[in-house]
Formats: C-alpha cells, structure tokens, sequence
C-alpha cells in the first residue's frame, strides 16, 4: 500500500497564504502555496530527466531556498536529497559525490567552477537566485511513486573528522517523526518564526527547526551566513521565537554590542546544540533575563531527542532535560548494565526518528545499531529527579593513571576563569600516565593569562589528575565545518611539535 507522505502540499491547503519562508538578504518570501507550487515544478523536471525513486538528488549551496526546494520536490517523487558541505576540501567533496553518486546536482552559481571539476556524471542545475525555477515549465501529474514509511527522504554526510564522512540515511518516517516530536515537546505552533543561520547541509540547519517549525505552519527566516550583528538585527526584525545556535555561535554573537543593548521581546527561548555548552554563556543570558537551554542531538538521530523548561535550564546548568515524548533513552555503564544514578555510560537512543542505515556501510552500521537501540558513542549521566547531562565524547574521555577524565568537566571550569574566552581539553599519550591531560586556550582580549595562573586556579577547584599537565595559549581554537572546536586538529598540531 502506497504511503501517503507529502505534507506540504497538505500544509499548502490548509493555509495556502501563510507566510513559510523568508530570505534575510534580498527579502523575498514564499507562501505555503508557493513553496509547494516551486517543489512540484522542480520534482517535473527531476522526472523529465528521467530521476526514479531512490535516485540522490544533490544540492551545492549556502542556507537557500533551494533547499526547500529540492528536499520537498524529493518527497513528492520518492528521491532522495544530498545535501553537500560546501566546506569540504575537493578531496573530500569529490569522494561524497562519488559515494551518493547523484543522478542531478543543483549548484549556486558561485560554485559552478569547482562542482564541474567533479569527476562524475550528474545533470546540473544552476542557481543564479530565488527565481531560478521561473524557467521551467509548471508540473503536471507527477504519479504516485508508491512510498512505503522507511524509504530513505535525505541522505547527511557525518562530518568525517576521523575517517571518511558517512551517509546516514533519513527516510520519510526519521524527519517526519523528529518534527512531530519536537512540535509536541517543545510546543512549536504555527506563530513561531526561527532564523536558520546554521548551515542546513548539516541536520542542525535542516531538521533541528527549519523542518519542524514548516510542518507546524510557522515561518522560517534563512541566513546564508551567520554574522554575529546582522543575527541580532535579524531575530529583532522578524520577530523570531525560537532560535538554534551552536557554541561558538553564542561567544562570537554575546561579544557584539548589538547583542548587549538588545531585548528581544519576541524570543521564547534560545537553544544550543551542536556541542556540550559552556556554563559561561548560560550566565549571559540569564544576566539579561533571556530564556536558554540546550539540546542534544547528532545527524543519525533526529536530531532533537530531549526537552527542558528554560526555567530548568537555569537550576540544573549543563542538562539536555528529559526525553521527549516520542523516544526511548537509556545509559549503559562500561560493565554492560544501566547506569545508575549519576553513573557515566554510554548514551543509547531508540525511536522512529532515529536514522535507517549507513550508505554504502554495513560494518558500520551493524556496529551503530544493536537489539533495536542505536549506540551514539556520546557519555551522559542521570540524576537522581532524571535529568540527563551529556559529559562528551566516548572516544574522547581521557585515562591518566588509570583514572577517568572527562574533558568536559575540565573545560567549563577553565572556561569560567575571567580571561579566558575559550578552551579545549584532549588527552594525549605520556609514558608514565599513559595518557595526560592537555588544554589549548585562547585569552580574551586585552587580557594577559599566564599557564601558572591557571594551574593555580585549576587547583581551586580540581581533583589534581584532573588538572591539565600543559596549557597553551593559541590565537584561535580550530572549527569544523559547522564551528564545533576540532580536538582532532589540536592533536595533529602537537604531533607536529612533538
């Protein structure tokens, strides 16, 4: 039996004039109607050029509603979106193309060079602007393509920074139950308006809330960069509600001035993601009397699965919440059982907004999903009223001396110390300790922090393994493509020194 899926045309019925989406930059917007109008004419020339179900359909472009564009268009036809990380190196793009080996590629018309010189053989479409589609002829009857839940919708490439990205394969069921989960847990409504700033290649960008506030009738604002005081500007102007950012985004966005005499009268909550926040940036908002809170979600799952009340937030600094409505969580202990309380294991999530497969990666896949339960490789603990708290990365907990060390309990106490502005903590191999634990600062500016100084403070506070053996001072902590601090880039620098 054929799944009926295509909620946008539904949405587009029911409140065809409702304003859907906004472009910040040249200020065009789109109704429901139009949005569902661009895709269906889109999803006609997919088929004319002879696009079938389970064909990738790529995208090369910053935050643009082109994305919309094809991710809805792929729906109707039962294609599947690849969005691309315009960050990759050409290297790196050229495998992701190769790997999802996409049967058309839209691309902006400013990465037209570096798109042709991919060694494979795709249809492109060129970008020049909004009205790229005006062109092409309105659709006709597009078929049924006999959908059935799981068939794969998007196909996201992990960020790789260990080996090659993988594809993690959304299927219709995946997006549309992360959205409905997070429009009932987090009570999105067809009045909320969010700024998508984060680039929507990634699932923060695209599913966080661009998807569940278009699914709930609201509006979306797109951004093709962020710019911390433009950001300001843009959520102040569109009455935005609700925002996703990620951690750097909040010190780059809490530094501008823009952002200190402002009020946002309209904001229900701001919400990090991305990466374990730190407990300085809950201090800025809540001095400003501003709603904050964090989530907790990766590319193979949802990737929202928690919710807090802000007001929560504020007496349990560093928690994600509780699980949402529609998901099942748990924590393993490194003996095999659960966790008990305030116990550290391994986060395991389940539901119908989790990931179906890794393209192309069985291994993978076998060892990410076991008896139903997809096994994140994240460390969380639970306290004793069941809030949960994400202590970092499995593969990043450091063992000095046989002792556990969780850099993420290091980190926001150094980060808490008035000159510091930001800072990562990795371990690395030693001799005598096996590992030892490491931290690369950066210092506020036109402030002066020495490493003795902070070994003093870190004494203050820290049982003594704790405490980093080496801090160096760096001008800038290196990004990923989605501005998460790169530990594995931190590594090389010192095996280069080393």
């Amino acid at each position: 039996m054929s799944y009926e899926i295509d909620w946008v045309k539904s949405r587009s019925d029911l409140f065809p004039e409702k304003c859907a989406v906004i472009d910040s930059v040249t200020k065009d917007s789109w109704t429901y109607s139009e949005l569902n109008e661009r895709a269906s004419r889109l999803a006609g020339l997919f088929l004319a050029q002879g696009v079938g179900k389970g064909d990738r359909i790529a995208l090369f472009a910053a935050n643009h509603i082109s994305y919309f564009d094809f991710l809805f268009a792929c729906l109707k036809i039962g294609a599947v979106f690849v969005p691309l990380n315009w960050r990759l190196s050409d290297d790196e793009l050229q495998f992701v193309v190769k790997d999802a080996a996409p049967a058309v590629m839209g691309v902006q018309s400013s990465s037209i060079g570096q798109a042709s010189g991919l060694q494979e053989d795709f249809y492109m479409i060129e970008i020049e602007s909004n009205s790229y589609l005006d062109d092409f002829p309105a659709a006709g009857n597009l078929g049924d393509p006999g959908l059935a839940e799981a068939d794969p919708l998007a196909m996201i490439y992990t960020g790789g920074t260990t080996g090659h990205p993988k594809g993690a394969v959304l299927s219709h069921r995946s997006i549309m139950w992360n959205a409905i989960n997070t429009i009932v847990s987090w009570n999105l409504t067809d009045k909320d308006t969010t700024l998508t700033c984060i680039p929507m290649f990634h699932t923060g960008g695209l599913n966080a809330l661009s998807i569940p506030i278009l699914v709930a009738g609201g509006t979306v604002v797109l951004s093709p960069v962020f710019e911390p005081v433009q950001a300001v500007r843009d959520l102040i102007e569109y009455k935005c509600s609700i925002v996703l950012f990620v951690p750097t985004m909040y010190h780059m966005l809490a530094g501008t001035m823009d952002f200190k005499k402002a009020k946002f009268p309209d904001m229900k909550v701001f919400l990090s993601g991305g990466a374990p926040c730190p407990l300085g940036i809950y201090h800025t908002f809540s001095s400003k009397g501003l709603a904050f809170k964090e989530g907790y979600g990766l590319t193979e799952a949802g990737p929202n699965n928690f919710y807090i009340n802000p007001r929560d937030a504020l007496s349990r600094p560093g928690s994600v919440g509780k699980p949402m409505l529609f998901n099942s969580v748990k924590i393993i202990s490194a003996e095999g059982g659960e966790a008990g309380t305030d116990e550290v294991g391994e986060l395991y999530l389940c539901g119908s907004h989790l990931f179906e497969y890794y393209w192309n990666n069985e291994e993978e896949t076998r060892e990410a999903w076991k008896d139903g339960w997809f096994h994140t490789g994240d460390l969380a603990r639970k306290d004793k009223d069941g809030y949960y708290y994400i202590v970092g990365r499995k593969k990043d907990m450091i063992i000095t001396g046989g002792e556990n060390v969780y850099p993420l309990e290091v980190e926001n106490w150094i980060e808490a110390h008035e000159a510091v502005e930001e800072v990562a903590v990795i371990g690395i191999p030693d001799e005598k300790w096996g590992e030892k634990v490491v931290a690369f600062v950066t210092v506020k500016r036109g402030m002066n922090l020495q490493a003795e100084e902070l070994e003093y403070y870190c004494k203050k506070k820290l049982t003594k393994y704790k405490i980093p053996k080496n801090f160096y001072t760096i001008d800038q902590l290196p990004k990923t493509h989605v501005g998460k601090i790169n530990k594995n880039e931190l590594r090389k620098r010192l095996d280069k020194v080393t």
